[in-house]
Parts: structure tokens; C-alpha cells; sequence
């Protein structure tokens, strides 16, 4: 009879406004994860390289907000990343994280960056040159989740049919795209200094 106290507590953050605005109600969407991960595994290192930020859902875990340029090594196992770009104050930051095969067994990847918590990576399209839109989903009792989404370019700009791609995707598992903002890149932002971070 544990529920009940759970229960307790989460009616008791809801009445005092203390669930976070990214937890709302509802479950993850469904998502093939078992073809993604058949078709995707044979090209984990064709997924190696630098990948910038092209848009993204609200996530108060990305403390990046501008010029989010990401290097992925593969070494044939896991990804580690090193993340760069600028703050909202304007300094230069660099985060570093992995990603990796789901320690569970399951059909996805996984990511885990220092100061957040391990979460579900899944790569719902790319042509591994160009584009990539990339959901994550995590979720809670009481039929509750909270779930991020990034459009990545393999270049600061993006052409729009990949951009449409990528809106497709998440359109198929009823994600709303007008939730994206587009991330700040390209004259404005100097990647050689992001590089000596």
C-alpha cells in the first residue's frame, strides 16, 4: 500500500505548483524502437562527427543556448561528446557525456551528461550527412512524462526539406513541432573558440 503516500506527495506538488512545467501528463509516445535500432546499429559510426544544434523543445538540462556545436567520437561501442557554446550570460561553456547502448537490453541509445541523469536517446531519422531528430522520453507514475526533442545539422544552417524531414518524424508520434526553437547559430557565433574550450 505504498501507492498511497506516493499518490499523497504528488497531489500535494501539483496543489503547491511544484511539478516541474516540462513533467506533463500522459504517457511516451509508441515508437518503433526495434527497426530503428536494427537499421541503426550497422551505422552507429557513420553517426560520429560534429553535429550542431539546430532547434530544440524546451529542456532546462540544456545550459547551452547558443552556437550548441557537439562532437560525438565513436569508439565502436559508445559515444563520448563534448558539447560547446554559449551560455545565456555569454560565457563560453563545455559540457562532456556519453552516449551508449541501453544498459537495460533496450532497442536504443542512451545519454548521460554531468549534471543531469541518464535518459533515452533514439534517433528517429537521419541520413547520417545532413540531419538528425533525436526524441527523448522518459516516463513517470501517475501517468506522467516529460520528453525533449533536437533537430541536429551536420553544418550551422539546414535545408528546409531536411528540416521537413525532421518535422515529419516527430509529427508521426504525435509530437507538436511548434514546441521547436530554433537554436542561434552560424556569424555570430566563433566555433574556433569553442574548439580550445
Amino acid at each position: 500500500m505504498q501507492s498511497l503516500p506516493i499518490l499523497l506527495v504528488l497531489v500535494a506538488a501539483v496543489a503547491a505548483d511544484k511539478i516541474p512545467d516540462f513533467v506533463v501528463p500522459g504517457q511516451c509516445p509508441a515508437v518503433d524502437k526495434n527497426k530503428l535500432w536494427s537499421e541503426q546499429v550497422p551505422n552507429h559510426a557513420n553517426y560520429a562527427g560534429v553535429w550542431y544544434e539546430f532547434a530544440l523543445t524546451n529542456n532546462p538540462y540544456q545550459l547551452i543556448n547558443k552556437c550548441v556545436r557537439n562532437e560525438y567520437t565513436f569508439d565502436g561501442k559508445q559515444f563520448d561528446v563534448a558539447s560547446t557554446g554559449v551560455t545565456a550570460d555569454g560565457s563560453l561553456l563545455k559540457r562532456s557525456g556519453q552516449v551508449y547502448a541501453n544498459p537495460l537490453g533496450e532497442p536504443h541509445l542512451s545519454i548521460d551528461f554531468e549534471n543531469s541523469f541518464a535518459a533515452p536517446y533514439i534517433i528517429l531519422d537521419t541520413d547520417y550527412t545532413n540531419f538528425a531528430c533525436v526524441y527523448s522520453c522518459i516516463s513517470y507514475n501517475f501517468d506522467y512524462h516529460s520528453d525533449f526533442a533536437f533537430i541536429f545539422t551536420r553544418s550551422p544552417s539546414l535545408a528546409d526539406k531536411f528540416v521537413k524531414r525532421c518535422e515529419a518524424a516527430f509529427r508521426s508520434i504525435n509530437v507538436d513541432t511548434s514546441r521547436f526553437t530554433k537554436t542561434v547559430q552560424g556569424s555570430s557565433c566563433n566555433y574556433d573558440d569553442q574548439k580550445t574550450l
